[in-house]
């Protein structure tokens, strides 16, 4: 078995039962707290496409659609669990005709393939990069299907560094038992690949440090 299957199939273990008693949802909104400041940051041009990479329960391309609704969206999962519960969410908002969603690996996705789409006006990444082994190697990817002028937005955990120490060792004794891990050189990586593609990496911090939002805008 591939590693791409052994992810999915522990994707589709943790998540199963959550998603299908709304436990999800009720729970992460109180600490994905990244999640709305990224959304309200995408500002794609209208007519545009966004992609988001690892769209979970839909929860976001949801709320994305409705804050934009001139603009198309795909949302991609590896989790076939995930990817029931975002079609539910997204037939339930009235937005199928805007938003499509596929079941892909991250590290190996061809939207020409699976959508019809080569590039993009905005890809975002909400809380999916902390779970993705090869997450650098899906940022490159990400990076360079963007349009002229498109932006990579992406929102993870920090590293908490300004909170008190019970505190971070109480999240990530959560975290781990998630199988997330925060990326202490998401920022790094970040300034690293808008070098090597010609463009611009911004870096907020939020809830003293609890919250990370990357943004890389191709020139």
């Amino acid at each position: 078995m591939s590693a791409a299957s052994d992810h999915a199939l522990l994707m589709d273990r943790i998540y199963r039962w959550q998603r299908r008693f709304g436990i999800y949802d009720a729970t992460r909104k109180y600490y994905l707290l990244g999640r709305d400041p990224l959304l309200a940051g995408l500002a794609p041009p209208p007519g545009g496409c966004v992609l988001e990479i690892g769209c979970g329960t839909g929860r976001n391309l949801v709320q994305a659609a409705k804050l934009y609704p001139q603009a198309r969206f795909h949302g991609i999962d590896i989790s076939q669990e995930m990817l029931a519960a975002a079609g539910a969410a997204i037939s339930g908002a009235g937005l199928k005709d805007r938003v499509r969603l596929a079941r892909a690996d991250a590290a190996g996705f061809d939207p020409q393939v699976v959508f019809g789409q080569a590039t993009y006006d905005r890809i975002f990444i909400s809380y999916a990069v902390s779970m993705i082994p090869p997450w650098q190697r899906v940022m490159e990817a990400a990076v360079a299907r963007l349009s002229p002028g498109g932006e990579l937005h992406i929102a993870d955990f920090g590293d908490m560094r300004e909170l008190p120490r019970w505190c971070k060792n109480a999240v990530d004794t959560w975290l781990g038992w998630h199988h997330v891990t925060p990326r202490a050189d998401l920022f790094d990586i970040s300034s690293q690949l808008a070098a090597t593609h010609g463009s611009i990496s911004e870096e907020r911090r939020l809830h003293r440090g609890f919250s990370w939002l990357a943004t890389i805008r191709k020139g």
